[in-house]
Parts: structure tokens; sequence; C-alpha cells
């Protein structure tokens, strides 16, 4: 059987989405501090093994491959270890969904950045994405209770999410949001000025790299060239008006514009395209990325006024950008062959109340689901390092390496030649980080 150019075209945009979660990984990595760097990195390469592992053995089953239990998700059992796929060309969309997979796993990460025990990182992956992920895939895009025939969507209308803005950024942003409330906050949240990102060019290179690879993203499930066409110019469009309206909140809101800026509104407006890619135009792209931009800049600074934890702004960009985007369609979509559309093309509230209800179940689902996860493990084996791990560094202290050669004291990795340096680094790191995280006990 010949490889048809639909087929070359997923296997493409599949490798296009594997590449943006290493680009998240310099993203995330960057917007850390030194000290935490090859943690936050770890946390996204690690999710693409343990991730990788579960969808072939039972997650591409329960996301769609199996046969529809309840409208819930697949029959883990069928198609156990992808053996019923053999001599079958199913395997393209098959890696093509356990890359988006990956992409959300990943994402939750930048949530915890500087204090969630690797350990506990390794458990809380596969089974989150078998509890959680795989059976909100199955109502979007399986023939779940979400879709056209399901029991929530053949009542309220089928909603639109054509690559992800409530499978993946909604979802994934709801989840980080619960895991830092459990986690608790890091030493010095909002006030330790070495919280700041250590590596802006890091920032910046990830931030091209998920861009990059968001065609991929967004484009790979196009059926025709004027389809695919048009999902190309929006990826394009929203995140470079997004990109535009975080660094003017910024200039009128601080007085200056930054690159972390920039990039962070980059994302943002991928963000909201996401689920409006192939059903809005390019203008109403632009404008979708402009809310996009505006809004997500104004989001992130809610945690430290609302006394959340989110280390790299993954509610404030994802959460809020997922909702949007996911929302807008509700106004902004546009008819097919005259029929439906958003408010704004007179197809009424219709896909306006499919949206919202999408939107809703998620929260809701990921919300009580991660809770339960998150503290099962918290309970079990401690989810969050001990302060002396924090103020050492995770790095050191979780992966017996740093990310960094300072002044060849060999912190490179496990062997320190200076006994001094080593009892230092194991017990506070520094007299002045010793002596804040005392000051901090006190208070």
């Amino acid at each position: 059987m010949e490889l048809t150019t639909t087929q070359v075209w997923m296997m493409v945009c599949a490798a296009l989405v594997l590449l943006m979660t290493p680009a998240l990984a310099f993203f995330y990595g960057g917007m850390t501090r030194a000290k935490s760097v090859l943690n936050m990195m770890m946390m996204s390469f690690s999710a693409i093994a343990l991730v990788t592992v579960v969808w072939v053995l039972w997650g591409n089953s329960m996301a769609g491959g199996g046969a529809n239990v309840g409208g819930l998700f697949g029959n883990p059992a069928d198609g156990f270890g992808m053996g019923s796929m053999l001599g079958t060309d199913g395997f393209i969309a098959a890696g093509y969904g356990a890359t988006f997979a990956i992409i959300t796993v990943a994402l939750i990460s930048g949530a915890v950045a500087d204090r969630a025990k690797f350990s506990a990182w390794l458990v809380f992956v596969p089974v989150w994405v078998t509890l959680v992920y795989a059976p909100i895939a199955f109502w979007i895009w399986g023939g779940g209770i979400l879709g056209s025939e399901g029991a929530i969507g053949s009542v309220v209308g089928e909603a639109i999410d054509f690559a992800g803005g409530t499978v993946v950024h909604i979802n994934a942003g709801v989840a980080g949001l619960i895991l830092a409330l459990i986690l608790g906050k890091r030493r010095g949240f909002g006030k330790d000025p070495s919280q700041r990102p250590h590596n802006i060019p890091f920032v910046m290179l990830g931030a091209a790299l998920l861009w990059f690879g968001w065609f991929g993203f967004n484009g790979g499930a196009a059926s025709t060239a004027e389809e695919a066409g048009l999902i190309w110019v929006n990826t394009l469009a929203a995140p470079s008006a997004a990109l535009l309206g975080w660094i003017l909140v910024e200039r009128f809101r601080d007085g200056h514009s930054t690159s972390l800026g920039a990039a962070s509104g980059i994302v943002a407006g991928l963000v909201a395209i996401t689920p409006a890619c192939a059903n809005i135009s390019p203008v109403a792209a632009i404008g979708l990325g402009l809310i996009a931009g505006v809004a997500s800049a104004l989001a992130v600074g809610l945690k430290y006024r609302w006394g959340y934890d989110d280390s790299l702004d993954v509610v404030g960009v994802h959460l809020v950008s997922g909702i949007i985007g996911t929302l807008a369609l509700g106004f902004i979509a546009l008819p097919v062959d005259g029929i439906g559309g958003g408010l704004f093309y007179g197809g009424g509230f219709a896909q306006l109340w499919a949206q919202v209800v999408a939107c809703v179940v998620v929260m809701v689902f990921t919300a009580v689901m991660t809770t339960i996860i998150g503290l099962a493990i918290h309970r079990i084996m401690g989810f969050r390092i001990s302060t002396e791990e924090e103020i050492a560094g995770i790095d050191l202290m979780q992966h017996a390496e740093t990310g960094y050669e300072f002044g060849g004291l060999g912190t490179g990795g496990t062997f320190v030649p200076h006994p001094a340096t080593s009892a230092h680094l194991k017990s506070s790191a520094t007299e002045k980080d010793a002596a804040r995280a005392k000051e901090e006990v006190s208070a």
C-alpha cells in the first residue's frame, strides 16, 4: 500500500508536534531559576517517554481506538499494545494522537516548577493521561458524550474543537491550577527576585520552536488544501496579533515591553487559535489573537492577587486563552455551506451554548480527577520536595547535577571535588538563602 499525500502530511505534522515538547522544555527551562532548569526540562522529556508507552499499550484505545464504553472512553482492551493495527495504516493517526497527549501532560509541569518531586511526577503522568486526558479526547474526538451523537452533544449540540482548545489547553490549565494548589507556594513566592527567568534566550528559542511545531499541531487534521491554507494563515495571524497585544499591555502598564512578554504573547495567541483554526476567517483570527494577548497579559498577575503559585503561568496563558478561543467560536465561527455558524454570522446562540457546555464539563471533570490523583500521590509518597532541597536547588538534589558550571567548582554532576562547597549546597545553598528561609518560617 503506497502512502497517500494525506498520510505523508499527517506524519510530517506528527513530527512537528513531537518537536513541540522539547521546545516547551526550552521555553519552560528558561523561565525557571538556574538551579531548576534541568528538572524543568526533564519533566517534559520524561512526559514523552511515559505517555508514549501508555499510548501504545492502552491510551490510544481509550482515546478512540477501542469500542465505545458508555460514551466515556474507548475500551482499553481493544487493540491493547496496538497489535490489531499490524498490517494497517492506523499507526499514522495513532502516532499523531500520541504527540497531542504528550504535549498536554508536559504543559502541566510549568505550574509546579521548582518544587515537585521528580518521582511523584513520574507517577502522576501515566495515571493522569489514562484517567483524564484519554477520556476527554474520546468525548471530543472519539465519538464520546460531547460528540454529535453523545449523551450531552446530542442535546446541546456538538462543540467545535479542531485541534485541542478543550482537550489540550483548558484541560492542562485546570490540572496545573489544581497541582499548584496541592503543592502550595514556593519559598519567597512574590517576594524573591531570584525567581525571575534565568535565561530569556532559551524562552525565545522555545517560543520560536513552539510556533514552528504549531503549524503541524493545527494543520495535521486538515482534509483539503483550502482548509490547510486557512489553518496555516490563522496560525500565523493569531499569535502575531497576540504578541502585539501583550507588549502593548506591558507598555501602558509598566512603561516598557519585554521579550518575555513577546514570547508569552505568541503562545497565548497559539493557544487561542487552536480550537478555532479551521473555522474562522483570518481577520477574525487577528481579533481573537489580540484579545487573547491582552487577556493573558492581564491574567498572569492574578496569581499574586489571589495567592496561587502557578510558577510559569500555565493558568494565565493556557487556561485563559484556551477558554477565550473555545468560547469565541460561539460568536465568530464561519457557517458551513450557509448553515450554522456563530452569533455574528446569524447562527444564533446554538454554537455558543455548545461551546460553553463543553468548557464547563471538561473543567469540572479535570478539576475533580486531578484533585483525586494529586492528593493521592501527595499523601502516599509526597509530591513536594523539602524546604532544604528547594533552597539548595531541585536540579542538584533531585538529579545530582546542575545546568551550568560556575567557576570550576565541579557542580555539573554527581562528583563535587570541594567538600565544603558540597556540604554547603546540600544544606542551604547559600547563607543568604538560608537566612531568607528562616525569616519566612518565623513570619
